[in-house]
């Protein structure tokens, strides 16, 4: 983590009134002065737009389309377009639009005939100065003359992202703060964007955000580069209004209803309902790859996984078979995954992951993002850089075995183990080096059980019918306590795959409840 050690200094406040002008460049240190004026000064936050916008359904706020033809750069050389969402609904007060061209900023005025409208009543109604809520970029992905979206910033410090071949579902997050303590979450706001159009010939467009809210404010230079995997750059520099007690950097925010590891809700005849089944963290100083699949808990959970220097972390969808959720309509399958990777000295410190209940799979109820170790005070700048890329399937190639299953059953039944109290896990590990058959080498189960989880048994062996090689153990909890595990396979000397680790509250849908 940088950490620019000086004061803020009021002659910045120049800044701070900042209006479109002839500039010699427009770069980050620039946008970096203004937040620092701005941190400054007493948070005031934005002015709602009108009630009658506020208070839109959600089908009426969907009628309100912008017209593609009026998409920004759309009668220009560049590859790269620009659309807009109108504010309403649940976008509560509008964010400023400029457009970088050669040496001048200008601003974006919201245009009303820009979008069309469903509902002649609701047109009648729209403010002639209403504002846009954000925007989507777009490139031809997959024609070279059809504008595919591959980006979107929207709603707080919002954004969401897509590959060439996904469907909409996991978002990042400018910076999280406070997530899941009791306290309460904060959302700061990006409240104006700087777009800069890029020549015929790029392959990357370049943006700035400014970032306000009630803890801190922030300048923020993204790069995008649409793909197979989509990638984006940031450039962050943070200046918090006082201490905060969990910063979160580079938060990622996705949804998990249910799973094959977990029960199925009654009635619901998908397989399974999430955008991503599992959190990937690669240490750098240590060399291990951490799979954690994820839960709906019944309760809050948070865990705190210990990162001497990340190489990486990310919420993935790696069950890609239609077969396992049959949703035509969601291509749940399609999910992206996003996978963080610091482009700065983060130095040591924890990702966290924050899992929400949640009984409807309309509800973002997954978490998960870097805290550093130092304590985050105020009158300090904190500068940070990441790439986040969105596609599909998992980011490397580690050489290391992969968990590719996960199935979670009562240990008491017969064919669970007939132990009371007790959870049979079976896990299907799939790649690098693994034998490729029973008899091409020795394959051994290393499972390690913590915070006073007994492992009763434990074995390995191939599965012929997914050529895989399974894991099964029996363990048993202390009462009323978490299941806490963690596995890998060996083949006596080397680990073979990543690390399987896994907690299970005790309060879960899993066990037989019996009359």
């Amino acid at each position: 983590m940088h950490t620019v050690r000086d004061t803020f200094f009021v002659g910045a406040f120049a800044f701070a009134c900042f209006s479109p002008v002839h500039a010699l460049a427009f770069d980050l240190d620039t946008l970096a002065e203004r937040a620092r004026a701005l941190a400054e000064q007493t948070y005031r936050a934005p002015e709602p737009i009108p009630r009658v916008m506020r208070e839109l359904s959600y089908d009426q706020y969907q009628g309100i389309r912008f017209e593609p033809a009026s998409s920004l750069w759309a009668g220009s050389d560049s590859r790269f377009q620009v659309m807009f969402f109108p504010a309403g609904l649940f976008y509560t007060h509008p964010v400023r639009i400029n457009v970088i061209e050669g040496e001048e900023v200008q601003p974006l005025d919201f245009r009303k005939s820009d979008f069309s409208y469903s509902d002649p009543e609701i047109e009648r109604r729209v403010p002639a100065d209403l504002g846009y809520a954000g925007f989507r970029l777009t490139f031809p992905l997959a024609a070279e003359k059809e504008q595919n979206q591959f980006l979107v910033f929207a709603g707080a410090s919002y954004f969401r992202g897509v590959g060439r071949d996904n469907a909409w579902g996991i978002s990042g997050r400018g910076v999280a703060i406070d997530t899941g303590l009791p306290r309460g979450e904060r959302f700061p706001s990006f409240v104006e964007f700087w777009l800069e159009q890029p020549s015929p010939d790029d392959h990357t467009v370049r943006f700035y955000g400014l970032l306000d809210g009630e803890d801190l404010t922030g300048a923020y230079e993204f790069v995008a580069t649409p793909g197979e995997t989509t990638r984006l750059d940031v450039k962050a520099v943070l200046f918090p209004r006082g201490e905060i007690e969990q910063l979160g950097v580079a938060p990622l925010t996705s949804m998990f209803f249910y799973g094959e590891n977990t029960g199925r809700p009654r009635g619901e005849w998908r397989g399974e309902v999430h955008d991503s089944d599992g959190l990937l963290i690669a240490d750098g100083a240590s060399g291990e790859w951490l799979w954690r699949p994820l839960l709906n808990p019944v309760n809050l959970e948070m865990d705190w996984f210990a990162v001497e220097r990340l190489a990486g972390f990310g919420l993935l969808q790696r069950d890609v078979d239609f077969s396992s959720y049959q949703d035509l309509g969601a291509r749940y399958e399609r999910r992206p995954g996003a996978w963080v990777v610091p482009r700065s000295e983060w130095g040591a410190g924890h990702v966290v992951l924050v899992q929400i209940p949640t009984d409807t799979e309309t509800n973002d109820n997954i978490v998960a993002f870097w805290k550093p170790v130092e304590p985050v005070k105020a009158r300090e700048a904190y500068r940070f850089e990441w790439t986040v890329g969105f596609g599909p399937g998992d980011p490397v190639e580690t050489g290391l075995a992969r968990t590719v299953n996960t199935f979670v059953g009562d240990g008491s039944v017969v064919g669970g183990g007939n132990v009371p109290g007790a959870y049979r896990f079976v896990v299907d590990f799939e790649g690098g080096s693994l034998p490729r058959q029973a008899e091409g080498g020795e394959v051994l189960s290393r499972v390690t059980g913590l915070d006073g989880t007994e492992v009763l048994e434990h074995f390995v062996e191939f599965n012929a019918a997914l050529k895989t090689w399974r894991m099964s153990a029996l363990v048993k909890p202390e009462a009323g306590k978490s299941v806490a595990l963690r596995a890998f396979l060996s083949d006596g000397e080397n680990a073979l795959s990543e690390t399987w680790s896994y907690r299970l509250p005790s309060d879960n849908d899993i066990l037989v409840k019996r009359r």
